[in-house]
């Protein structure tokens, strides 16, 4: 009797802890489904959504609290500030517990808070909401990044990572739109109430994604690249949901695997040793710093540049926002999955240019007088800026181990945090000192060249970082 040929490019695999084994085809780019993916990009779109609801909003708040604009980016820079103090917490949190629980549990908490805005009296009582949102909003990033990279192998994290950000840079215009047209048509307050209902329900979705094994993503990464090297069995033990990886030796007090704060720092200063880690955790916070200023102001710009009402200087910027990030992530995710593991470096060389090309296009879009050259410059700047926020936060689950990759996302939470709430509260300061929001715009230039110009030194050590975070995998 002959004997069936054995189809070595199918693999039982132990995804999930507890449950049956899962048939897996080498090179399959989202071998669970890209449900997961969909649901924490549900989770970014609407939290981006509230966020920039104020934005949108921000000239009708102003008239009825009577704060200038210093004031009014102060806001967004506290809320950054106390999610910072937050994120690595969560970041340890997430590299231990069950990630899509913790989620969830974010966005509810969230979608509570969101009243809070609409019931505000008072500055002081707005600006005391929005403090707590900005720490809640930004808590679901470690877990759900960390979700990502166990969920869908390296040749696909660029899409992955880019339809998360995708829906994020999505969620800031059509909160700015929402956010000018439900004040115009009936009051500021109503857009805080009505998003609130989304957010409850994304927190049940969330619910139905399964806890993955952590690590599965890598060692699928590692059959991808190289049949020979032993796919994950459906007869090996899996970790408990949502424990971290084991490590193979004893953690001594202060090592990388330690707990309490010494064990924290530690671990953050672990991380930080990685070179690519640090060019694309420093590039992507001045890239954020760029556009937080850029999409909190852009309606107020277009006001008082060009004479539009609320709504159509929201529609406006907010539009062209839109149109350029859905281009940039689309564009930006597929070249840096189709490039990735053939060219050295390539998602990061990719991420360094696309970003520079933004800046130029940026410096137009302040330089041009014009009204539809400027929303022409100002569209091609998110083009360039999504494509490389799809790339280097790819690159950034590339180099870090799956057993610390929550933790390097809150590392790189939080700076891009605090880098993007210092952009809103220095052009409101700029724009207090100089009477003028295009001569504000100006300060973001510099620093996103400078940016671009570490991320594109970083490339050359990119593949040998990615591969010294496969090494536990492909050991096993």
């Amino acid at each position: 009797m002959a004997v069936p040929a054995v189809d070595e490019q199918v693999r039982e695999i132990a995804a999930y802890p507890g449950r049956p084994p899962v048939r897996v085809r080498r090179g399959r780019a989202a071998p669970f489904g890209w449900w997961p993916a969909i649901c924490v990009a549900l989770v970014a779109l609407i939290d981006r959504i509230e966020y920039n609801l104020l934005a949108g909003a921000l000239p009708a708040i102003q008239r009825e609290f009577g704060f200038d604009d210093g004031a009014a980016g102060a806001i967004a820079t506290a809320g950054a500030i106390a999610a910072v103090l937050l994120l690595l917490p969560a970041g340890r949190l997430a590299d231990t517990g069950r990630r899509t629980w913790t989620v969830a549990a974010v966005v509810a908490v969230w979608a509570l808070l969101t009243l809070g805005t609409g019931l505000a009296g008072s500055y002081a009582m707005l600006f005391g909401v929005r403090v707590l949102l900005g720490a809640a909003g930004q808590l679901y990033n470690p877990p759900a990044s960390s979700l990502l990279g166990d969920l869908y192998p390296g040749p696909s994290r660029a899409r992955a990572y880019g339809l998360e950000r995708a829906a994020y840079f999505a969620g800031l215009p059509i909160g700015v739109i929402a956010g000018g047209a439900l004040a115009k048509a009936y009051d500021w307050r109503t857009g805080f109430f009505l998003v609130a209902i989304p957010g409850a329900v994304i927190a049940l979705l969330m619910l139905t994604v399964r806890e993955p094994v952590r690590g599965i993503g890598d060692r699928l990464s590692s059959w991808y690249a190289d049949p020979a090297t032993p796919a994950p069995a459906a007869g090996e033990p899996a970790p408990a949901a949502g424990s971290a990886t084991v490590p193979r030796q004893a953690v001594p007090a202060g090592a990388p695997g330690a707990t309490g704060l010494s064990g924290l720092a530690a671990q953050v200063r672990e991380l930080w040793r990685i070179r690519t880690l640090r060019s694309v955790v420093s590039g992507l916070s001045i890239l954020f710093f760029g556009l937080g200023g850029l999409f909190f102001w852009m309606p107020s710009f277009y006001q008082r540049e060009f004479g539009l009402d609320e709504a159509a200087s929201a529609a406006v910027g907010g539009g062209a926002g839109l149109v350029g990030i859905l281009a940039g992530i689309g564009l930006g995710s597929w070249l840096g999955d189709r490039g990735h593991g053939r060219r050295p470096g390539w998602r990061v060389r990719l991420g360094g240019w696309s970003l520079l090309f933004g800046t130029v296009a940026l410096a137009g879009a302040v330089a041009v007088g014009p009204f539809v050259p400027q929303v022409v410059c100002f569209g091609l700047a998110n083009v360039g800026f999504a494509g490389a926020i799809a790339n280097l936060t790819a690159a950034n689950a590339d180099v870090v181990e799956a057993s610390r990759r929550g933790l390097g996302f809150a590392v790189l939470q939080s700076v891009i945090t605090l880098g993007g709430a210092l952009g809103p509260w220095l052009i409101g300061e700029a724009s207090d000192a100089t009477g003028s929001l295009r001569l504000a715009y100006a300060v973001v230039i510099v620093p996103l060249v400078v940016g671009s110009l570490i991320v594109l030194r970083a490339w050359r050590g990119y593949d040998a970082d990615a591969a010294a975070a496969l090494s536990p995998h492909t050991s096993d």
